[in-house]
């Protein structure tokens, strides 16, 4: 039986004279056959669990993983009879993944090592179709393992790539998506094109001319809404609408804008930073219109931590800057608290007037505005 065993893995994964598992490379411990026999106990007895393979935890232990990590993540891979490490590990290094790399990739996720050789090198060749390099992809497995090995469907990925581009998407909005959210294309075809026909559907009922450059600018700024619900997607639609008080035309340059990039975040959080926000800017004087227009005008007020959004409003308010000035320009408070006190700090020192000048130098980037800074201290 054992020598069926090793034909079988022989076949999985061939090792030729440019194999990357040779003894000068790797211990002779991992050139063993991943194999457990099972008892008649064993087989007799479906309540009893497996004992872990031996052979496969000396594989990976030489190889530098984390046992007690892959355990706790996946444990009944550990207990699997074949299984196809030394391909997989063979794969990895032959597309630059150094040891260290690949350890780490099976530890947070011993998953990847039931899949065949044809698998990964199939799934490599289609994600080649959207990266230019080996390395990029290399490096999104080691961020996210789960998102390159999860899936075993590798024609469903096909599918998903096809669907994508069908849409408009460019092969650049398709490398971004595939970096930041590998998992829409893990996703079912069906889940995807459910969440696309709600966003068409959405659009017809908001009379957008062009529904289908609506349904494409809200994916490409925020691809996670094809990982979620369309019940929480429309959850959040409705809340920003009776929230806000928004027309269709209010909701349509909202959700084209930044308002997608937190159109898949839980309405419940966002319902409570709306709450605190609202509160905090009506007591400073501003009318119900004036907090619909900062929301509008700064979406990551619905999801930035409220206590530290109002500590910034606080900072500037003190430095004698008006809560109308703050509003006219809030991505001010895109920057930190302690940013912005040096940043007043400097333009105090040369007496800048932000009631005459207002706030606008302290939107800008470091280089803007220390090249302002300059000028100011050169009385320009």
């Amino acid at each position: 039986m054992a020598g069926r065993v090793a034909t079988q893995v022989m076949r999985l994964c061939p090792m030729g004279r440019h194999s990357f598992f040779t003894p000068n490379n790797f211990p002779a411990a991992l050139l063993k056959i991943t194999y457990l026999s099972s008892s008649s106990h064993d087989q007799s007895t479906a309540t009893i669990q497996k004992p872990e393979n031996g052979s496969l935890i000396n594989n990976l232990t030489v190889l530098g993983v984390d046992i007690k990590m892959a355990r706790r993540r996946q444990p009944g891979v550990l207990r699997k009879s074949i299984t196809n490490e030394i391909c997989v590990v063979e794969f990895l290094r032959s597309k630059g993944a150094n040891n260290n790399a690949i350890a780490s990739i099976i530890s947070r996720y011993p998953r990847a090592i039931t899949r065949s050789s044809s698998h990964v090198e199939e799934r490599w060749q289609l994600w080649r179709s959207i990266f230019k390099t080996d390395s990029e992809i290399i490096s999104i497995i080691q961020r996210s393992p789960e998102s390159y090995f999860r899936s075993s469907d590798n024609e469903n990925l096909e599918k998903n790539i096809h669907f994508l581009r069908s849409l408009g998407l460019t092969a650049a909005d398709l490398h971004r998506m595939l970096a930041t959210a590998p998992r829409t294309f893990s996703n079912s075809l069906e889940l995807n094109k459910q969440m696309v026909t709600f966003l068409q559907d959405l659009a017809v009922s908001l009379a957008v001319q062009n529904p289908h450059e609506f349904v494409k600018r809200i994916i490409t700024k925020n691809a996670y809404v094809l990982i979620r619900s369309t019940r929480r997607i429309k959850a959040n639609v409705e809340f920003f609408t009776e929230a806000l008080k928004l027309s269709n035309s209010e909701l349509i340059k909202l959700l084209q804008g930044h308002g997608a990039e937190i159109l898949d975040l839980s309405s419940d959080y966002m319902k409570r930073n709306y709450k605190n926000m609202s509160e905090q800017l009506q007591s400073l004087g501003c009318t119900r219109e004036e907090v619909k227009k900062f929301f509008i005008d700064y979406p990551p007020a619905f999801f930035a931590s409220f206590e530290k959004v109002s500590n910034k409003v606080v900072c500037l308010l003190e430095k004698e800057i008006s809560i109308k000035q703050l509003l006219k320009k809030p991505r001010v408070l895109e920057f930190s608290a302690e940013n912005l006190k040096n940043r007043i700090k400097e333009l105090q020192k040369v007496g800048y007037d932000f009631r005459k000048h207002g706030i606008t130098i302290l939107d800008s980037s470091r280089r803007r505005f220390e090249a302002k800074l300059k000028k100011l201290n050169a009385g320009e």
